[in-house]
């Protein structure tokens, strides 16, 4: 290649799904994303690989041979409706990955960096069953209001059914949902994506039916008023209202299988959902009295703003250990999921010690550095390197971040 040629890692908006899959595994931090488009900044970007594998649609395997000193620019792509035209790069080895990517790949995986894979015994899952050019269509059997009427915020439980359409998915996947209408420049609106809240036999035992978690958004990150799109849509659908669904997503946020496997989850808010979907999995075969604990850790402001708190506070504390963290109670000190794993430092070191343990957490973006900070903290008191342990947790597929 020319000294005055440079590859640019682009991702493609036309297939793209906004699941954030990319932005979250990227080690060097070089995905961001608006309302409209998830980017790359070509400055930050080594080209490590570390997003192709997860990606679930292929949108983030794209490059573009550009100027050295003129590439594509953050505002340009977050103004894409698809990609710019150009001559087709050489085709390469991996799947469409050039080799040095492909290389780096392979060794970012099995480090602290990489794509992190399902636990071993997870079922195979589904995917992509259902694409956006032919939605699965299901019919809405509920829509239940999960925080107190007076909580700052409005989440729902919404049962999705699917009739006799196949909607095969398990613990840890992810639905697309396609709202209706089109955005300000006339273009349908982009799909939404969103954790899968049940188990794999359905919401209702063998019924052809799964739950979704759903939060009312009605400001962006910075505060200001706004109405999203898809939330708001879900949140007031009616019973026997119809709901085009693409998906699943998703091949290792998923829970393992063998008897004698620990999961400790780690959620907030609607990052509650997966969390749920792997407890009722549990719960529901109790009476096989499979070896293995279950340890949560679950932040909110308050118990009516927490989802499922009423049917959470009613399992038995042989059959789950949860820890809540609650940051807006009047008269005491904000506490949150970083303080709490604080708190029960021995059972979580233990636990993280385990070669059974399986680590999942889903929420709020901004809980990953004190969730981390915690961990290490644990481990410096019990005579453990969290480092160590984290690359060793992720290479054997027992580590699993979402966070939005």
């Amino acid at each position: 290649m020319s000294a005055t040629l440079a590859r640019q890692h682009v991702i493609d908006p036309e297939v793209c799904i906004r699941c954030n899959t990319c932005e979250s595994t990227c080690p060097q931090k070089a995905v961001t994303h608006d309302e409209r488009n998830y980017v790359v900044h070509f400055d930050l970007c080594n080209a490590c690989g570390a997003c192709i594998s997860p990606c679930p649609t292929g949108a983030i395997d794209h490059w573009r041979q550009v100027p050295s000193a003129a590439p594509y620019s953050i505002a340009e792509q977050l103004s894409w409706d698809s990609l710019p035209e150009q001559a087709a790069l050489a085709v390469h080895d991996g799947g469409g990955m050039p080799p040095e990517v492909l290389a780096a790949t392979q060794a970012a995986s099995a480090g602290q960096g990489g794509a992190v894979s399902a636990p071993w015994s997870a079922q195979t899952p589904q995917v992509n069953l259902y694409p956006v050019a032919a939605p699965a269509i299901a019919r809405v059997a509920g829509n239940l209001r999960l925080t107190d009427a007076d909580a700052s915020c409005d989440i729902r439980h919404i049962v999705l059914d699917f009739g006799a359409t196949a909607m095969p998915v398990l613990e840890g996947q992810s639905i697309g949902i396609l709202p209706p209408g089109a955005n300000a420049d006339h273009r349908p609106h982009y799909i939404r994506l969103y954790s899968i809240a049940s188990p794999r036999d359905g919401e209702r035992p063998n019924y052809n039916n799964l739950s979704i978690t759903v939060k009312r958004v009605t400001e962006d990150h910075a505060g200001k008023p706004t109405l999203g799109v898809c939330s708001n849509y879900l949140c007031d659908l009616k019973a026997g209202d119809e709901v085009r669904v693409v998906g699943p997503y998703g091949s290792t946020f998923l829970m393992p299988n063998h008897p004698g496997a620990n999961l400790l989850m780690i959620c907030t808010g609607t990052g509650s959902a997966p969390m749920r979907a792997m407890t009722e999995r549990r719960r529901r075969r109790r009476a096989l009295k499979e070896p293995g604990e279950t340890m949560l850790f679950f932040g909110a402001r308050a118990p009516g703003e927490l989802p499922y708190f009423g049917p959470l506070m009613k399992l038995p504390k042989e059959f789950i250990d949860v820890n809540l963290a609650l940051s807006r109670m009047p008269g005491e000190s904000r506490r949150y999921v970083q303080d709490r794993i604080r708190e029960r430092g021995p059972d979580v070191a233990r636990l993280l010690a385990h070669a059974e343990t399986y680590v999942y957490i889903c929420g709020l973006k901004g809980m990953e550095l004190g969730v981390d900070a915690a961990f290490d903290e644990v481990c410096r008191e019990h005579g453990m390197d969290w480092r160590e342990l984290l690359a060793r947790l992720r290479q054997g597929g027992r580590f699993h971040v979402e966070t939005y």
